[in-house]
């Protein structure tokens, strides 16, 4: 592309040195704006990847909180069960006692 423009630099009248200046002036500047969009969807993949990475850790986390909350309302019903059962051994062992 840079012998194209530099070709109809020439053709037009302009000087070899000021239209080998010019064009390298154009890459430049080209080449810092593409990279600058490079960067961006660069950033992009990169945020894309951590919110994917969180979403993940959340959904383990989500499911590990149940989990828990699952295996304390067990230990509930189980703790309430044995005061139950004692309190009705105890009764019961009071009334054969008697």
């Amino acid at each position: 592309m840079a012998i194209e423009i530099y070709s109809a630099f020439v053709k037009v009248g302009v000087s070899g040195s000021d239209a080998k200046v010019a064009v390298e002036s154009i890459s430049y500047a080209t080449d810092k704006r593409y990279a600058a969009h490079a960067q961006q969807l660069a950033m992009c993949g990169v945020v894309g990847s951590v919110r994917k990475g969180v979403f993940e850790a959340e959904t383990r986390l989500t499911r590990a909180v149940t989990e828990v909350q699952g295996s304390i309302a067990d230990l509930q019903r189980r703790t309430i069960v044995a005061v139950f059962g004692g309190n009705a051994a105890f009764a019961a062992s009071t009334r054969l006692w008697r």
